[in-house]
This record gives structure tokens, sequence and C-alpha cells, in this order.
């Protein structure tokens, strides 16, 4: 087995299927190849196809009216992304860039989904998938119209240590300009709170690395949005 098809079968749309399927899968995948900051699909596009991240970076994001910016993920090797689009047969609801130089494989739904016909296995997978990422936009919802910024950063870090499986030890693959983003802040904003919860002794920050020191006080701080008696001011 291949390197790129090892990466097919460790992704959670294709995990557990037998090596002669993955190799089947790996087919009709198309290598594509991207610079940094080139662009995959617009808001708009039609969706004839979907992604799988062999190497590099992806972000998602939506753009207002104003031009400013909303990042709604961003995955790296082993993550999928544009399967709504394509098995509703629409367009793309967002825009994609590389943040880095990128090897995505590219699954054209015409023959992806004569592949998925009659394997009840990967229809499970992709409804388990579907759903999955139907939950992470619920969260994200909530967080960016109810919650407060510290809210939205207590909960997005303990998104990475519970459902990414980082533990207390947190390694960001994004920049914090990045991570300003997808939190509906700017980043002047995400650095006060960062500091303020390093001054509260929640958590302890060196450079890209985070370590979670209090989880029950971020798990209030999720919930509640307050840092100590204060209440940082929502922003969108």
């Amino acid at each position: 087995m291949d390197k790129v098809t090892q990466i097919i079968g460790s992704i959670p749309l294709f995990k557990g299927l037998p090596e002669h399927q993955l190799d089947r899968i790996r087919g009709i995948a198309q290598d594509r190849f991207y610079d940094k900051g080139k662009e995959i699909f617009a808001e708009g596009d039609d969706g004839k196809g979907f992604y799988v991240v062999a190497s590099g970076q992806v972000k998602i994001f939506k753009l207002s009216q104003e031009g400013k910016e909303q990042i709604l993920h961003i995955y790296g090797a082993g993550n999928s992304f544009g399967e709504v689009a394509v098995f509703s047969g629409k367009q793309f609801p967002a825009n994609a860039v590389t943040l880095l130089k990128s090897h995505l494989l590219f699954f054209p739904r015409v023959a992806f989904v004569s592949l998925i016909s009659g394997n009840p296995t990967l229809c499970l997978n992709l409804l388990a998938d579907l759903s999955l990422r139907l939950r992470q936009f619920t969260v994200q919802i909530e967080n960016l119209t109810l919650k407060e910024v510290p809210g939205r950063l207590a909960s997005y870090l303990l998104y990475l240590s519970n459902e990414e499986g980082q533990g207390d030890c947190l390694t960001l693959s994004i920049s914090k300009g990045q991570l300003a983003s997808l939190l509906g802040t700017i980043p002047e904003t995400l650095s006060r709170i960062l500091a303020k919860m390093s001054s509260l002794s929640l958590i302890e920050v060196k450079g890209k690395d985070i370590i979670l020191l209090d989880r029950q006080g971020l798990e209030e701080l999720a919930e509640t949005g307050k840092l100590g008696n204060q209440s940082v001011v929502r922003e969108s």
C-alpha cells in the first residue's frame, strides 16, 4: 500500500475498508498540487467533486459584503472537505484556499457516487462523516452567535484537547491571526484574552504551544464567557 492510499485509509470517510477497496478509491482520485495561497474553489462554484488533503493545509472561509473574512475550518493532512455540496448536487457554499504548499486528492462526484453504490460500509461512513460536520457547524454557530470571545476561545481549546486528542498540551497548527478569524474576532483582542487567561492560571502560552492548566476553569469559561469578574465584549 503506497503512502497516499494509507492516508486515504486513515480518514473517517474510508476507515475500516479493506485494502482492495482502498485501491479502487485511490484509482479514481486525481492528484492536484497547489502552491501556497492558491484558490481551490470559490463560493458559488459547482460542486463537481470533493477533496482530501494528502499534505499541506487548506482554509475554508466566507467573505462578507464588506470583505471581512470569517474562517470556517482549517484542514490538514488526512482531512476531507467539500462533500456536502457534492452529495447535495449544489454549489460550494464557501471558498477554499491553500495556506501551505499542498497535495490534494480530488474525487469526481460521478465516479465516487458510482463507487459507493452497493457499498454499505462506505455509505455508513459517509453518513457518520456528514453528521459530524453538521455537529461541528452547530457548535461553531452557537459559539459565534451566543458566546463572548473568551468563551469561544475556551471552547476551541477544549475541542482540540478532547475531540482531536491533544490532551492538555496543545500545539496550534495555525497562526494566531487565523485563530482570531476562526473565532470571529481580531488578533489584538485574542492576544489580550490569551494574556488574561494566562494571568488567571487557566493556560500557559509558549509560542504556538498552549498548556491547559485548569480544565474546570476553562469549562466554566466556555459556558459563561466571563474572565474573572469582567465580561469581555463580544465581537463579530
